[in-house]
């Protein structure tokens, strides 16, 4: 375990690699910070992290930074969340609340994600298998065609085209939506199919073909394998980030461009709480240059998707943190309301 003094300096060195790009050495750190004690002191504490593998002589400067080790200790133990001040709240929640649909709420998140922490951000869509139904909606197009609107809890609206074996009434069609919907509006897509299995049998011989077709639709909607939607932007603000990276920017900007990939780092959506991936801890090669700070979002306490930032390991992390766990419960709170 390090003492207390060796974990302030540690901080010290991580605070101040982030705010000045420079390897930091032990005068800078006794001019800069009140850490009590002589640069003679501060170097040896240098060494000692250095030998533990915390911190790094990147060149032959005098000066350190931080390694992926040094930085995971200062999230987990030495970083707290740095809270959203008054006046930025207020900004998230206008700019969010301005969203029409689901589409524009996930586009807002990304835009406003990468202003806030200078980062890439990267948006899930809700996932269908965690969502529950809110509505659905039929409508007559023709008279053997019909137009199926499922809406979510999340505000995610899927249409589908339905063409019916035989024509089908305007009663008909109002007796199967109050049906329809009296068993399965509140309840889970998992839920669904048992709760319409035996819907058919409750009409006349000549409609159990249409309301048979209907039934189909919806739950081939409910279980498309389409629902892991991603949205990502401010992929120009690694740019800023040139020298962060060892190698080249390439590695970093193809992974980003793979959703499989862009999914992994985001992590299970049921876990709502705030995770980081610092370098090497993000298992695919071209980002072990970069950090991943991540958070599930959704209404009611329970999280339907992620939502995160993928930068350089040098990153502001308790001001990423703050700023991502804000937006989420922003996101949140439009999705439950809307």
């Amino acid at each position: 375990m390090l003492s207390e003094r060796r974990l302030q300096v540690l901080r010290a060195i991580v605070q101040d690699y982030v705010g000045t790009e420079e390897p930091v050495g032990s005068k800078a750190l006794t001019e800069r910070h009140n850490l009590g004690v002589s640069p003679a002191t501060v170097r040896n504490d240098m060494a000692a992290l250095e030998d533990e593998g915390f911190i790094a002589q990147p060149h032959t400067s005098a000066g350190r930074i931080p390694t992926d080790k040094g930085y995971r200790l200062f999230v987990d133990k030495l970083a707290g969340v740095k809270p959203m001040t008054a006046p930025e709240r207020r900004a998230i929640q206008n700019f969010l609340e301005g969203a029409v649909d689901l589409d524009d709420v996930v586009a807002r998140t990304v835009r406003l994600l990468a202003q806030l922490t200078r980062q890439v951000a990267v948006v899930q869509y809700p996932s269908l298998t965690r969502s529950t139904v809110r509505h659905v909606e039929l409508l007559a197009l023709a008279p053997a065609r019909l137009m199926l609107v499922l809406i979510t809890d999340t505000g995610r609206v899927e249409q589908r085209m339905v063409d019916c074996p035989a024509p089908f009434g305007e009663a008909s069609l109002a007796d199967l939506r109050a049906r329809l919907n009296s068993r399965v509006a509140g309840r889970r897509f998992s839920d669904v199919p048992g709760l319409v299995e035996d819907l058919p049998d409750a009409f006349e011989a000549e409609d159990r073909g249409t309301v048979s077709t209907v039934l189909s639709t919806l739950l081939e909607t409910l279980v498309e394998e389409n629902e892991e939607r991603l949205m990502i932007g401010g992929t120009a603000n690694l740019t800023r980030f040139g020298h962060d990276f060892p190698l080249v920017i390439r590695p970093v900007l193809e992974a980003l461009e793979e959703q499989v990939v862009l999914l992994k780092l985001l992590g299970e959506a049921k876990d709502p709480g705030v995770t980081v991936r610092i370098g090497h801890e993000n298992a695919h090669e071209g980002l072990n240059s970069t950090s991943v700070v991540s958070v599930g979002y959704g209404s009611g306490g329970e999280a339907v998707a992620k939502l995160g930032v993928v930068g350089p390991t040098r990153m502001d992390y308790p001001g990423t943190m703050g700023a991502v766990r804000a937006v989420a419960r922003y996101v949140g709170q439009i999705l439950a309301g809307s």
